[in-house]
């Protein structure tokens, strides 16, 4: 699920609702991370969901008065690699009277190993071409740094650091720590959503969701944990304000049971409206 929020967020930051900083801030994470190898014991459950976007929480001096609308993700299996596919539309309304409507489409395929990524996004402001990102982007080996290489806007190329993740590998790796008990994940993450490069990413993995409603499907009564993501600029060796964070309630087969998206003045909530099964292929 980190995967396609990302670039929701930034898409939001993109699109010019206003400068974000957090509002809980936490302590930028070092620079040193894991290496990127397979999470073995996480098993995941391919997927699409459906999440109603509502306004959560706004301060007077946002501006902001209402937010509404949708998020479809899904969650495939392709073998020899993890599908990501988002389709992301949020209206904003603010207090002088103007509406500002922001959309994502984010296609990403990753291999197995975490070593390949793929990645194309489009993002529009009110109906209005706004950015499109796309390319493709590798690493060297586990825990080595690689390169990703841009093909819109425009040709780029740019080093990844070693221990440098990519986004489905980082959230096994988050699931994989939260079942090992640990509480603090920090790790460098490239998703390709913007051509600025990787993120900063400190992980706060919370307390374990509570038991899911009687007569839920099996799939969503599974043990997880409340998590919250801070994010801060690659080049922002210093700075103790990310430059937003997320929050998930993230089940142990990769299913989010809601989500948030916190800025400074205001944050939106997604709630889970609609979810469906995948079929797993045969490999």
């Amino acid at each position: 699920m980190i995967a396609a929020v990302r670039p929701l967020t930034r898409a939001a930051i993109a699109a010019g609702v206003f400068a974000a900083t957090l509002a809980l801030p936490l302590a930028p994470p070092p620079r040193a991370a894991g290496p990127a190898l397979p999470a073995p014991n996480i098993d995941v459950v391919p997927h699409r969901a459906v999440y109603a976007m509502s306004l959560a929480s706004a301060k007077g001096s946002s501006g902001v008065v209402s937010a509404r609308g949708a998020l479809s993700f899904e969650w495939g299996d392709s073998c020899d690699g993890w599908t990501i596919e988002q389709r992301y539309k949020l209206q904003l309304s603010f207090a002088q009277q103007i509406e500002i409507e922001i959309a994502t489409n984010y296609i990403t395929w990753e291999s197995k190993d975490g070593m390949l990524y793929r990645f194309k996004v489009r993002k529009t402001k009110n109906g209005k071409p706004e950015e499109e990102v796309s390319g493709e982007a590798h690493l060297d080996g586990p825990g080595k740094g690689g390169s990703a290489d841009f093909s819109l806007p425009k040709k780029n190329a740019m080093d990844l650091a070693p221990g440098t993740l990519f986004p489905t590998q980082h959230t096994l790796v988050l699931l994989e720590r939260a079942l090992a008990g640990e509480r603090m994940v920090p790790r460098v993450v490239f998703d390709g959503a913007t051509p600025e490069g990787a993120a900063n990413v400190s992980a706060l993995i919370g307390r374990p969701l509570p038991q899911a409603a009687e007569g839920a499907e099996p799939f969503l009564r599974r043990p997880g944990w409340y998590m919250r993501l801070a994010y801060f600029g690659i080049d922002k060796k210093d700075s103790t304000e990310p430059d937003y964070e997320i929050g998930m309630d993230l089940q142990d087969n990769g299913i989010a049971r809601a989500i948030r998206l916190d800025y400074s003045d205001f944050s939106i909530k997604g709630t889970l409206e609609k979810i469906e099964l995948l079929p797993k292929p045969q490999c």
